[in-house]
């Protein structure tokens, strides 16, 4: 039966052309502008770390006080030198890492090759398995190397390739700032979006690759510079780099790994306490208003997902809706035009059950060849998103064997769903009435 009503819909669809091309661009404009948003939504909304994120954490520490708070009452969202030094030296979880973003400069061994600026994080050597990043060659650096403030250093696959052709370089010597580091590892392709280990400074996506990790007290010790944000409650009382560290001023992330629900509340308890300490030697001058976050509510609190992601998936939702009702419309007056063959139909003993299959074939058709255009207009517009995102965030989006599934799947059963109401009027016509009329 179901060939006979595949017959039956392609010569009603054959019968009025431009009803149906009408009907085929309504669905196929629809689901590309909701399957494109889509596509843009998941990129930026995704977990980066789905197996581990609801194990990493990222404290807050109120070192400013009332008059240093947001409206809603936030700590800073970052750490003082002071604070993040305190929190690793106690050491109250699993695994920890302070970190702080550093853009220094490689000098290539050829001296015929200019310097390559590179950008990277000063990290501890626990940075690599809290979060567990892949290496190509070697490993990160042990804690003993943190502790030695040890000349080394991890690279990525991409300056791997730079300066070595891309063999196992582990134990070359690479020129950072001037001084030679140790090469201990390389990391294999490894640029999770959103860049979640430091949002304060990504803004969550970069399309760049972080191609240097030091040991953050070999980076303290030699002055490498923050190069990400710095906020300052009060000018500090000394000048360059060191007056930056001896100040209240926020500029390292910091993230943790707790394993569990008691150490968690065992962390947080830790946070509190050590801000009570703050608040009796007279330091702080206000109450404990910490914060720890999982890392999905940390991103969330960030607004890592942009708000304009989230404003046009609902537009491009309401436009898919608008093609829906417009579609049903279009269904509605094709199949009550054919009234006087449902009433034959019916009156030579066809149920209203083959009446529905019959329609719901046909509407199904619609949906996918509609779904058939939307898929080549997702693609137009996937590639066309950077004219109105920024980049960074525009080169996440692409199209996948998942995403073409869904944008069939849902331009078939979309269309389908708008059939029914056409296909419950057209199965209702009384087949006595449409023979004493014609």
């Amino acid at each position: 039966m179901l060939a006979y009503y595949l017959e039956l819909a392609l010569r009603s669809l054959k019968r009025s052309p431009g009803l149906t091309a009408l009907m085929v661009l309504a669905i196929g404009f629809g689901v590309a502008a909701s399957m494109t948003t889509w596509s843009v939504f998941r990129a930026v909304s995704g977990d980066p770390i789905p197996w581990k994120s609801a194990q990493l954490f990222v404290p807050q520490i109120d070192n400013w006080g009332p008059n240093g708070r947001g409206s809603d009452g936030e700590p800073p969202n970052a750490m003082s030198y002071n604070e993040a030094i305190t929190l690793m030296r106690d050491h109250r979880a699993r695994l920890q890492s302070a970190m702080y973003q550093i853009s220094p400069s490689i000098v290539p061994a050829d001296a015929s090759k200019h310097p390559i600026n590179v950008s990277g994080h000063a990290v501890y050597s626990e940075f690599f398995p809290m979060l567990d990043v892949p290496f190509l060659f070697g490993s990160g650096w042990s804690a003993a190397d943190d502790a030695q403030r040890a000349a080394v250093v991890v690279i990525s696959s991409k300056l791997n390739q730079k300066l070595f052709g891309g063999s196992n370089s582990v134990g070359r010597t690479v020129n950072v700032e001037g001084k030679d580091y140790r090469v201990v590892g390389v990391l294999n392709d490894w640029n999770p979006q959103p860049r979640f280990f430091d949002v304060v400074n990504s803004g969550g996506f970069s399309t760049g690759v972080e191609d240097v990790f030091v040991p953050f007290q070999r980076a303290i010790a030699v002055g490498m510079p923050n190069d990400g944000n710095t906020n300052c409650n009060a000018v500090p009382a000394e000048s360059g780099f060191v007056g930056l560290q001896h100040s209240a001023c926020v500029w390292i992330a910091y993230m943790a790994e707790l394993d569990d629900a008691a150490a968690v509340t065992a962390y947080k308890q830790y946070l509190d306490g050590y801000a009570r300490d703050m608040q009796q030697s007279g330091r702080f001058g206000w109450a404990p208003n910490n914060r720890l976050r999982d890392l999905p509510s940390w991103l969330d609190n960030q607004h890592v997902v942009p708000s304009d992601t989230k404003v046009s998936l609902l537009v491009a939702l309401g436009l898919l809706l608008a093609c829906l009702v417009n579609t049903t419309g279009l269904l509605l007056a094709k199949f009550l035009r054919r009234s006087g063959e449902i009433g034959v139909r019916r009156a030579l003993g066809a149920p209203r059950l083959a009446i529905y299959a019959q329609f719901l074939v046909e509407a199904g058709i619609v949906g996918l060849s509609g779904g058939l255009l939307g898929l080549l207009l997702t693609g137009v517009g996937v590639a066309s998103v950077g004219w109105v995102l920024p980049k960074d965030i525009a080169a996440l989006a692409r199209v996948d064997f998942s995403l073409l599934v869904l944008t069939l799947l849902v331009a078939v059963i979309a269309t389908m769903l708008a059939g029914l109401y056409p296909t419950f009027r057209a199965s209702r016509v009384q087949p006595a009435w449409q023979l004493k009329s014609n």
